[in-house]
């Protein structure tokens, strides 16, 4: 548990990993600004799971590639009673096209939400964070990798393991700001039931990532004050292959 009320802001965090860090820090004692953008009922649901945990969890609506949304979520943000501590940075896309093809609004899409947000929201979290606080940044195994069928995500989430080192050098020693790159925890769209079974099975330890292990990525890195620009690899050995 924190030692004293804390928010936590998490991005994208109405399901999937996004969720998972939310309830983990939620877990921990801190308050909670629950980001989504069009998954309206997941949102509803996920903030009563974490309300039932006896921690207050506001949730905020907002299209965090609009940069002037940023300064309208940072002004909920501001209601809360609790100092803003950590920032989850999980909100992404993940279009699907050859680098040849690929439409100009799909890598924009990609680029706004994945990087550019990530910049604006840590900008605007650094100005509240005067006493200290985390900044974690989720970015992917594929930032390592050269996925030809996921062009503007996997420089997207490259652009952001930099951007991770770039602010973990500007906002020390007062802020410390990381990366978590998961590799397999949770099937997506843009991959078939069978093209998702014979990906974990390229794994050296040949299963997906439980959502625990992922989030106790995030545990450790608050727990640790000694580390800063560092990306915690969480793959399975994905990135052995």
């Amino acid at each position: 548990m924190t030692t004293s009320p804390s928010l936590a802001l998490v991005t994208g965090g109405a399901h999937r990993l996004g969720k998972a860090f939310a309830l983990s820090l939620a877990r921990m004692g801190y308050s909670i600004a629950l980001h989504y953008r069009g998954s309206a009922n997941e949102a509803d649901r996920t903030v009563k799971e974490i309300r039932a945990l006896g921690v207050e969890c506001l949730p905020i609506r907002a299209d965090l590639t609009v940069a002037e949304k940023v300064d309208f979520l940072f002004s909920i943000v501001d209601e809360f009673h609790a100092p803003l501590k950590v920032l989850v940075n999980s909100a992404a896309v993940m279009p699907v096209g050859k680098p040849q093809e690929m439409d100009v609004h799909d890598w924009d899409a990609a680029l706004d939400l994945n990087l550019r947000a990530p910049f604006l929201l840590s900008q605007e979290a650094a100005k509240r964070m005067t006493e200290g606080g985390l900044i974690v940044n989720i970015t992917d195994i594929g930032a390592q990798k050269a996925w030809s069928r996921y062009p503007s995500y996997t420089v997207s989430k490259a652009g952001l393991e930099s951007l991770t080192k770039m602010l973990a050098r500007a906002l020390a020693p007062t802020i410390r700001v990381n990366a978590i790159a998961p590799g397999l925890v949770l099937p997506s769209d843009v991959v078939t039931p069978e093209q998702w079974e014979k990906l974990v099975a390229r794994l050296p330890l040949k299963r997906a990532a439980t959502l625990d292990e992922v989030t106790s990525a995030l545990e450790f890195l608050i727990r640790n004050e000694y580390i800063t620009g560092q990306t915690i690899v969480v793959d399975g050995g994905y990135s052995l292959i």
